[in-house]
This record gives structure tokens, sequence and C-alpha cells, in this order.
């Protein structure tokens, strides 16, 4: 099916691969190969000066792809489904920007929805977007459990995990949560810190469970076991972080001195907590987030947090979702976290514990 598409050209004739083939005096499957072709790994298959030739006069006439009648075609939708917890959280928003932008280099189009991390919605959710025919499917909400992700249906197209994993061995791509917990530990021991709590998150996502694992083996690997007592999980917003940091700083003897949350929300949420109690963060307290939201260093007293490729993220869950769709093995991919240290972890309390 040749395909053709409301813009007209020059001589008031739809813009079609069958007028772009007659003027540069080219077979049509040529053209067909230049501007729709693609190898395994979704690059454009097609190059060298005729493909040039015919992609600047593409350009010039105005022409734009058909999905229907590509779709028709190749038994392809060119559409990736992503489903995420709630894309108005920055993070969540940041990571489907990456993806979007590596699906469109690609020739694809993506769409998302929210399952206000709900395991009933979740099922309901990934059904209605294989609904949707998609080739492809990235799910960034996922627990630990991977219950929501046993559905059979789901065997009969390639997806990827993003931002979390399983405990399975589905490939997911993530920060490496678990070394971004080790950087904020080893920042709190060089600044002389022995008494340390953290604000863990919600304990069915890897998100929550690598980034505090981190900070305590770290800290149990320098002889200074973190006390159960002092991990507390909220959920991950400004109101849960608020709430465990209330219990964690209002003992009057044994208040940790520095406090980790796993995001930079419920860090937000521990200063409300410091500020109610009394308390000066970066001075009587040291405080530490993750993600490096771009709120964090704009706050009256600027977060020390962990920066998280988040846009990238997105970027290579495509690429590793394309290596299925092409009928290859993808892998699972950790990202290197990035300390950034800001007013909000203060000055060193006593000499360096490393």
């Amino acid at each position: 099916m040749e395909e053709r598409e409301s813009v007209v050209g020059i001589e008031s004739r739809p813009v079609t691969l069958r007028v772009i083939a007659d003027q540069l005096g080219l077979d049509v499957s040529t053209v067909s190969r230049v501007l729709n072709g693609r190898d395994g790994d979704g690059r454009r298959a097609a190059s060298g000066p005729t493909a040039r030739r015919v992609r600047d006069l593409a350009e010039e006439l105005g022409y734009r792809r058909n999905p229907a009648a590509v779709s028709l075609r190749t038994r392809r939708s060119n559409l990736i489904g992503v489903v995420f917890a709630r894309l108005s959280e920055v993070v969540v928003a940041t990571i489907y920007e990456g993806i979007e932008e590596e699906a469109a280099r690609h020739g694809l189009a993506a769409f998302v929805t929210n399952t206000q991390d709900d395991p009933a919605r979740q099922r309901e959710r990934i059904a209605m977007v294989l609904g949707r025919r998609v080739d492809g499917l990235i799910i960034g909400d996922a627990h630990l459990d991977g219950a929501a992700l046993a559905d059979p249906a789901l065997r009969g197209t390639p997806h990827v995990l993003v931002n979390r994993r399983t405990e399975g061995d589905l490939p997911a791509v993530t920060c490496d949560d678990y070394q971004g917990g080790r950087l904020v530990a080893e920042h709190f021991l060089r600044l002389g810190h022995t008494r340390v709590g953290c604000v863990a998150g919600e304990p069915f996502a890897s998100t929550g469970t690598d980034r505090t694992a981190g900070f305590v083996d770290r800290y149990a690997e320098a002889g200074l076991p973190v006390p159960a007592a002092l991990v507390r999980h909220c959920a991950f917003d400004t109101t849960g972080g608020r709430a465990a940091a209330t219990a964690l700083l209002g003992a009057a003897t044994g208040r940790p001195t520095a406090l980790f949350a796993v995001n930079d929300l419920a860090a937000i949420g521990v200063l409300g907590a410091a500020r109610d109690l009394g308390l000066r963060p970066g001075r009587d307290l040291a405080l530490a987030g993750f993600n490096d939201t771009p709120v964090a260093a704009e706050l009256p007293v600027a977060l020390t947090t962990v920066r998280s490729p988040m846009a990238e993220q997105g970027r290579v869950a495509v690429r590793e979702l394309l290596r299925r769709m092409g009928g290859r093995q993808a892998r699972s991919r950790r990202l290197a976290p990035e300390l950034v240290a800001r007013a909000s972890s203060g000055r060193p309390v006593g000499p360096s514990l490393l």
C-alpha cells in the first residue's frame, strides 16, 4: 500500500513515495527503504548520496509518513506504551521525556498512563496498553515482587523496566541506587557522623530498598550499624518524609545527627520536620536526598543529594526495548549516580570515619 497523507506538494499533488521517486528517477522501493527502512536497532538502514537526495527532497516537499499506511504494510504500530505510577512527579516526567525523545529519534511514538502504584490498577493499565497493539512496553512502576507483571499477555509483547527493578530476571534500566546510598553514607562518614538515620521510602519499590541498603551496608562496614529504629519507611512525598523525620528526630536523646532521605521530595518533608522541631539543616542536622531534582539547589538551604541520570534512563530503556523488539536479548543496566554536596549536609562534626 502506497503511503498518502494530507500535505499537498507544489503541484497540488499528495506528497507520496511515488511523487518523490518520480522526481528523482528512482524506484519507489528505493525511496521507501530510505524513508522507512530501519535496522534491528531502529536506526535508519539507508545511507549515502542517494539517501541524502531522497531525504532532502522529502523535506523540501513536506513529506510526512502516514502511520496508518506504515502499520498496514509492516504489521507494526510504531507505538510504545509506557506505564508509570505518577507522571506528576518530576523524576518520572524527566524519565518520560528521555523515553519520548529517544523513541522519536527511532521513528516511534510513545504514550503514557498512570497507575498510582496500585497493583490492581497496574494490571488494568497494562491490559489497556496492550489493547492498543503497541510494539513494546516500558514499565516504570514495578513492585519488587513483580506480581502485576505476571499477566500472560505480556509474554507476547517485548517489554523492559525503567527506574525500578523486580526480584526476577526482567531487564531493567535503573540508576545504581545501591551505590547511590553508599555515596551518601561515605559523605556522612567523612563528616564524622556516627548516629545516622534513613527516611527509607516505600518497602515495595526497589528505589527505596536499594538506596537504603547501600546506605545501611556502608555504615555497617565502617563498624557503625544503623539501628532498625532509625530506618523509617514512608511514602515518596513531602508528607511521608515529614512524618518519618518527625518520628526520627522527636526523641530528646539519641537523636540522629544526619538523615538520608531516599528521594528529594521526602528530603523536603524532612526540612519541614526539622523546622518544626527548631533544628537548623546544615548546622544542627545534616541532610541528603536523592535524584537532584531542579528544586534541590534552589531551596533556602540547598540540598545535598545524589544526582541520578533520569532522562538517560528513559533513553537507554528505549534502546534496550528496541533490542527485544529486534529479537535480541535486552540487558539490565545500572547507570552511575553522582553525589552533589551542598549546604544541607553542613560541616564536619568530628574526624573522618573513613
